[in-house]
């Protein structure tokens, strides 16, 4: 009999993959992910079915601009931190200048991130369809001619539009990186063009 140490290892590391996996899409932080989305899914409705709930505008806007409000201050202060590693916000100096800074969870040694794939999804997924929506809002306000609702929509645009902009600038970096991004983009459409210029002819 041999007394050599056996190690119990999975084979073709099959059981690694299905526990990374199933770690990748389990949701983490099942409150913040509901928040996440109740804010900003909650005004859209309560515009949408307004009209027909009440006959107040008053009462409307008032609801609305609180989903709005408590919306933008979820989402830059709690969801984006806990569901994605990220975080921007405004600090004053000493000398009274006023500084963003924006902010990304570093990866740990292991190589490992605490937020999963599945609340990246919701996250990404909230925070850049509300926004879209409620600039078309903006478009059929202005087209119908519904100026009262005018000030309500701008203010769900500037709000979530606010966030989605802080939060590109903490995954992508500073504006100057998204300038680089940009233009080594149309440099490689540039090239591309100029590599194969008979791509687009149709014999």
């Amino acid at each position: 009999d041999s007394n050599d140490d056996i190690e119990d290892v999975s084979l073709f590391d099959a059981d690694d993959d299905v526990s990374r996996r199933s770690k990748k899409s389990k949701i983490r932080h099942p409150v913040a992910s509901f928040f996440h989305l109740f804010f900003r899914v909650s005004a859209i409705v309560v515009y949408l079915l307004c009209e027909l709930l009440t006959s107040s505008f008053i009462a409307c806007m008032v609801t609305i601009i609180l989903l709005l409000s408590c919306d933008f201050w979820a989402v830059k202060n709690v969801t984006g931190r806990l569901m994605v590693g990220l975080r921007w916000w405004n600090q004053v100096d000493d000398d009274g200048r006023s500084h963003w800074i924006f902010e990304a969870r570093k990866v740990s040694a292991q190589g490992s991130k605490s937020s999963s794939e599945a609340e990246s999804r919701i996250f990404w997924l909230g925070l850049i369809t509300c926004p879209m929506i409620w600039v078309i809002f903006a478009f059929s306000a202005l087209f119908s001619f519904k100026v009262k609702w005018l000030a309500v929509v701008v203010m769900g645009v500037v709000l979530q539009g606010a966030n989605l902009y802080g939060y590109i600038r903490c995954k992508v970096g500073s504006r100057k990186n998204l300038t680089s991004m940009a233009t080594s983009y149309l440099g490689k459409q540039f090239l591309r063009q100029v590599r194969f210029p008979g791509f687009w002819e149709t014999s």
